[in-house]
């Protein structure tokens, strides 16, 4: 029951996404890991559009920190506007947002990463702290947390 109300929440928050940000593509969890570990091809930047607390707990590999709620290109001021970039959040949400912001100030290359962190952690990708591999993932909050498997939810 859990799984399935994990599955239709996502998809739902997929559709929300896509209908508010439709200018902003997505990109699957298994494709950006796809796509990071194929040399031939130009790495994305990873932008995180979390808050500063839920970024400390933990983030994907080498992840800038962008605020979602006040952006500004100071996490990305050394990048071409051609550089591809993948923005996520917990579920999405946030990131699509900063990821349309990102479209209008001129990036070309913008992708959204689908069901974010949360369903990155879900697929038994890979998150760290300082570098250290690390299983938790702030929440969010309580409702929202409901949204990790229960061994991927980071303390808050």
């Amino acid at each position: 029951m859990v799984l399935f109300w994990r599955s239709l929440t996502f998809n739902l928050l997929k559709r929300l996404i896509t209908l508010k940000f439709p200018n902003v593509e997505s990109i699957t969890p298994e494709a950006l890991a796809q796509w990071l570990q194929d040399s031939t091809k130009t790495p994305p930047i990873l932008l995180d559009a979390r808050s500063e607390a839920e970024y400390e707990i933990s983030h994907l590999w080498h992840a800038r920190r962008i605020d979602p709620d006040s952006p500004d290109l100071s996490a990305i001021a050394d990048v071409s506007f051609e550089t591809p970039l993948v923005v996520y959040c917990a579920v999405g949400y946030r990131s699509a947002a900063v990821g349309s912001w990102l479209l209008q100030a001129g990036f070309s290359r913008v992708y959204n990463l689908e069901g974010s962190i949360f369903q990155w952690v879900n697929e038994g990708k890979a998150v760290y702290k300082d570098e250290q591999k690390n299983s938790g993932v702030h929440p969010y909050n309580w409702l929202w947390g409901k949204l990790l498997k229960l061994q991927y939810r980071g303390k808050i």
